[in-house]
């Protein structure tokens, strides 16, 4: 080949260069990122839309504590029953696929849940629904993050999108109070439901775009993601055997069993009775609360982005193992799914009973015993995860010992 000539690059097989999203005119990873962040968001904007609802909806019925504290745990129901399932799927499917379905799911099973607080029954049936649906969503964020973005950047990515939780719920209670005075507690319900159609008709044109084409990244890699312009077909995960015994035996997850197990009870508890405890104990109205009530979820927030920083960082840097990079990042606050929906079916019924059996809602013993409750397995939780979580990996091959 003479100095004049240049062989031509070859282009690897199922590549192509796709030009990004003109609704979120930058790098396609980033564009996935910032929707999935929006799909949790989203997601948690209608849970808390339906504790601040079914609040003012009960108080109107008379309904007792611990029916109310039923019909919230109904969503958890659901939630547990499909967050397994709803894994394998979005692996079989793809991610992209089973977001999809989650919100055209869960959108139409909230526009159609009753608006009277007496249709208990009507009431959980649709609240189920919602959580069959929604247990979808966060298997398929991380199928989707899996594919898009490189294990340097994973762990600020992950508390990205997951950190939506907080601010969803977060603008849920600074916004939605003022919408239920306006329009009714029932508007919450219909107002839900059209952000998620929203929502969903956002990322499937967003998809029409992008060709649902994830770039390749090995699973190993430690470098940098690639410019976001070569994909591969299809956002699907790389299952392969699960080594079910191994994991069972394993100390360090059961740790991460209990660590969200604490955290998602006390998280739970707060997003489903903080409109309760406004109302009963500081009689105040959370439409005129400002900012106060919005603090937690803020802190929350902040706190699970800070984390995802600091533990890339740590790693990054060499400046800890991966052990402890995570164990640093998980006792601040980091957080995960699956093992915390248990949480919420048990958490969000067992503080009605306790509320009730103090003399109702308006009684400060009960709040002290349910929030002390939450205090102590969150301490718990805590204790064990810094004492039998491993960050290495444990099953396979190469698999560091315990």
């Amino acid at each position: 080949m003479g100095p004049h000539l240049v062989r031509p690059r070859a282009t690897p097989p199922n590549t192509l260069a796709i030009r990004p999203c003109r609704l979120l005119p930058w790098n396609p990873r980033y564009q996935i990122i910032t929707l999935c962040f929006l799909a949790t968001l989203t997601a948690y904007v209608e849970r808390a839309g339906f504790s601040i609802a079914y609040t003012g909806m009960a108080k109107t019925a008379g309904l007792s504590e611990s029916v109310k504290g039923t019909v919230l745990s109904a969503f958890y129901w659901g939630y547990a029953l499909s967050q397994i399932p709803g894994g394998m799927a979005a692996q079989r499917y793809g991610g992209d696929v089973m977001l999809s379905l989650s919100f055209a799911l869960w959108a139409t099973a909230s526009l159609l849940t009753p608006g009277t607080a007496d249709s208990v029954r009507a009431i959980i049936l649709a609240r189920v629904c919602v959580g069959v649906a929604q247990g979808f969503l966060i298997p398929a964020v991380h199928t989707v993050l899996s594919a898009w973005v490189p294990p340097t950047e994973r762990a600020r990515a992950v508390s990205l999108t997951t950190s939506g939780m907080y601010l969803g719920s977060a603008l849920a209670m600074q916004a939605l109070p003022a919408v239920a005075a306006a329009f009714g507690p029932a508007s919450l319900l219909r107002l839900s439901g059209a952000l998620g159609l929203a929502w969903l008709l956002t990322w499937r044109a967003s998809l029409a775009t992008l060709g649902r084409r994830p770039p390749s990244i090995p699973v190993s890699s430690s470098g940098p993601a690639d410019d976001g312009k070569g994909f591969a077909p299809g956002s699907r995960g790389r299952p392969g055997a699960t080594p079910w015994r191994a994991m069972l035996r394993s100390p360090a997850v059961w740790a991460i069993v209990a660590n969200n197990f604490t955290f998602h009870y006390a998280f739970y508890v707060l997003m489903n009775w903080i409109p309760t405890y406004f109302d009963k104990v500081l009689g105040a109205d959370l439409s005129t609360m400002g900012a106060a009530k919005t603090l937690a979820y803020l802190t929350m927030f902040a706190a699970s982005n800070a984390g995802g920083w600091a533990g890339d960082w740590l790693i990054n840097t060499r400046r800890a193992g991966v052990a402890a990079g995570r164990k640093a990042v998980n006792s601040a606050g980091g957080i995960s799914n699956t093992a915390g929906t248990l949480a919420g079916v048990i958490g969000v019924a067992a503080t009605g009973v306790l509320l009730e059996g103090a003399g109702g809602a308006g009684v400060l013993a009960g709040w002290y015993a349910a929030l002390a409750v939450a205090a102590s397995l969150c301490l718990a939780g805590s204790l064990i995860f810094l004492w039998h979580a491993r960050g290495e990996r444990l099953f396979g091959g190469d698999a560091t010992r315990l």
